[in-house]
């Protein structure tokens, strides 16, 4: 990285305090456009570490600017030297000393305000928890002090270059682009205001653009480290895989500690299916920078490609050590504890994340699927009136009303209201108009056992799946809901592109593995039901439909035992109700004089239940008067 380089020496080096002025070339010797007359006078200590400057010995320029101040302790150029000096080795305390001091001189330096800033700035690459907890405070400070440098002095480079970087770290990519931009302008052989602005773009998917900028960047300086890292994560994003390790192994080679190239690295081989190069390259980029969240999921999405998911729970984990309030940690956790089953875990994790996030539609999406899968496991419908439940849902309805044309949060919303019992109409909203959208009125649809039109919208996703990545995605999450017949769809159409066979395996197995499982429970089930064990039995055709909610005589099954539970209660009968629809929903080819049959005995047991109600209402109202 560039630090305060020679064309802000060329200004300062051997004149007295400087201000309003440009550049045109570098050294002592170098012509400045003035407003005003300025007395020059060299110091050879100074001059020499100018030239030690620009050829990169920084160790021996701090030595040369330090023989300058011993001999004139107001060296104004003496301590400004000085300070880039260690800056560029990265002895940031001391450059902040050396900068100070030089605005106790004089306090219309622009360029020690500028070095202020990037000494500030660099100290964020620190993975001091200290540090990491002042961040927003110190970019705010590194910005006053940039803008106080620009104030003095409008067109300097290093102090719009610093300026860029601070915009581009807190998310402000317009305005970080126009300060590299203007770094440019002013100093058209500025290496590090190209990589700058190659970063931006990268950023923002503008990948022309950044191929331009980082050679353009590398041009003017072959050893512009950041350069070549942006280079190679550009051709890594346009999938050019070997142009990307090219360029990034040239960037290790200017600096071996380079956290985000070790991490790009770990991505190619990942996406190259060398899984153990994979590994390595994420762990050397933690050992550098541990509280990187992205090199952690990484070798999550490694293991769990392996079929190791309490082994990726770990990974992501060891990152949460580190940097407790990362959102991204904390949505792989429930992501990975859902499909582990660990509901009341990923329950909690999708919550700390809305928390946090709270328009996250992914978050709200998971945090409605981990009480989908709960109120079907624990076939009980107790924590929809519990706080637990009414926190949850008040969380998806401020992440609605703070985004109301999310379609997928309003599908979120309204899956809640579906499981507790709340009348809904999913025709009252748009159809979805995307993948993402179709999986969510999916999912809707399924709370309200709408079996087929369910499936018309996940057939559509899963043919839409363009590449193995995106089937396998849908096959995992049919499979975490336990829409098998859509999971078992999903990983076929991922065998029809090449690689991933061993996945696809995996996958299939644990379909026929979740079928068998679900089939032995109804087995269980029926021979208990057959023994008048009904307590038993209902456990167990509940265990069987969620584990494969769409066989058709485990509905029914279930629904008849609940007839015969004495004494007969209104829960029961209402859930006796809920299976024969589900059982008609599941059975399109009943012949239509048994369908009027059971819609006449759905019809009986609805005013039944309704009676038992009544009756339990009015029992309960004597008991607490």
């Amino acid at each position: 990285m560039r630090i305060l380089t020679s064309s802000i020496l060329a200004c300062t080096l051997g004149l007295l305090p400087v201000i309003g002025m440009n550049c045109d070339s570098v050294g002592s010797q170098a012509i400045c456009k003035e407003r005003k007359t300025y007395k020059v006078k060299l110091e050879k200590d100074v001059v020499l570490g100018d030239e030690a400057m620009i050829q990169g010995k920084f160790g021996d320029a701090e030595k040369l600017y330090h023989d300058a101040i011993q001999r004139n302790p107001k060296s104004i150029p003496g301590h400004v030297g000085y300070g880039m000096a260690m800056a560029k080795q990265f002895k940031l305390d001391a450059a902040e000393t050396e900068f100070k001091k030089t605005l106790e001189l004089d306090p219309q330096n622009a360029p020690a305000h500028a070095g202020l800033a990037m000494v500030m700035y660099n100290r964020l690459q620190s993975s001091s928890q200290t540090i990491r907890n002042q961040t927003d405070a110190i970019l705010k400070n590194a910005e006053a002090e940039a803008k106080m440098g620009l104030n003095i002095d409008p067109g300097m480079p290093e102090a719009h270059y610093t300026l860029g970087n601070i915009y581009r770290t807190q998310g402000r990519l317009d305005e970080a682009l126009n300060e590299f931009k203007e770094a440019q302008k002013n100093d058209p052989h500025f290496s590090e205001a190209f990589s700058g602005s190659g970063l931006v773009s990268l950023t923002k998917g503008d990948y022309a653009s950044a191929v331009a900028d980082f050679k353009q960047a590398i041009s003017l300086a072959s050893g512009n480290s950041t350069a070549h890292y942006g280079l190679g994560r550009t051709y890594f994003k346009q999938g050019l895989y070997d142009e990307a390790l090219k360029e990034l192994n040239t960037s290790l080679y200017q600096n071996r500690n380079s956290a985000p190239v070790w991490q790009t690295r770990g991505e190619i081989y990942a996406a190259q299916g060398n899984t153990t190069a994979a590994v390595q390259a994420y762990n050397e980029s933690i050992r550098i920078k541990p509280e990187n969240p992205d090199p952690y999921l990484g070798k999550a999405d490694i293991t769990e490609s392996r079929g190791d998911l309490e082994l990726a729970i770990s990974d992501v984990r060891s990152g949460l050590a580190l940097n407790p309030d990362s959102t991204p940690l904390h949505m792989r956790v429930a992501d990975l504890s859902l499909k582990l089953e660990k509901l009341d875990d990923a329950i909690k994790e999708y919550s700390l994340v809305l928390e946090k996030s709270p328009q996250d539609a992914q978050a709200a999406q998971g945090l409605t699927r981990g009480y989908y899968l709960k109120a079907n496991k624990d076939a009980t419908s107790a924590f929809f009136v519990s706080n637990e439940y009414e926190n949850a849902k008040g969380m998806i309805d401020k992440a609605v009303a703070m985004n109301p044309n999310n379609m997928e949060l309003r599908l979120a919303q309204m899956k809640m209201r579906i499981m507790a019992g709340e009348p809904v109409d999913l025709k009252s909203i748009q159809p979805p108009s995307n993948d993402g959208e179709r999986i969510a009125y999916a999912e809707a649809l399924l709370a309200q056992d709408k079996f087929a039109e369910a499936d018309q919208q996940m057939a559509t996703v899963i043919n839409n799946a363009p590449d193995a990545k995106s089937a396998f995605a849908v096959a995992d999450l049919a499979l975490m809901i336990k829409d098998l017949k859509n999971a078992e769809a999903a990983f076929k159409k991922a065998s029809t592109f090449p690689g991933g066979e061993a996945r696809v395996k995996r996958g299939m197995n644990q379909v026929a593995k979740a079928r068998d499982v679900a089939k032995q429970d109804l087995t269980l089930a029926d021979d208990l039901s057959r023994k008048k064990q009904l307590p038993s039995a209902i456990d167990k055709y509940h265990a069987s439909i969620y584990g494969d909610p769409k066989v058709p005589m485990a509905r029914y099954s279930l629904a008849s035992t609940l007839e015969r539970v004495k004494p007969q209660a209104s829960k029961d009968l209402k859930e006796a109700v809920e299976q024969y629809n589900a059982y008609i929903a599941l059975s399109p080819s009943i012949p239509p004089k048994e369908l009027e049959k059971l819609n006449k005995k759905i019809g009986n047991l609805k005013e039944k239940a309704y009676k038992l109600e009544m009756k339990e209402k009015e029992a309960a109202a004597k008991r607490g008067g």
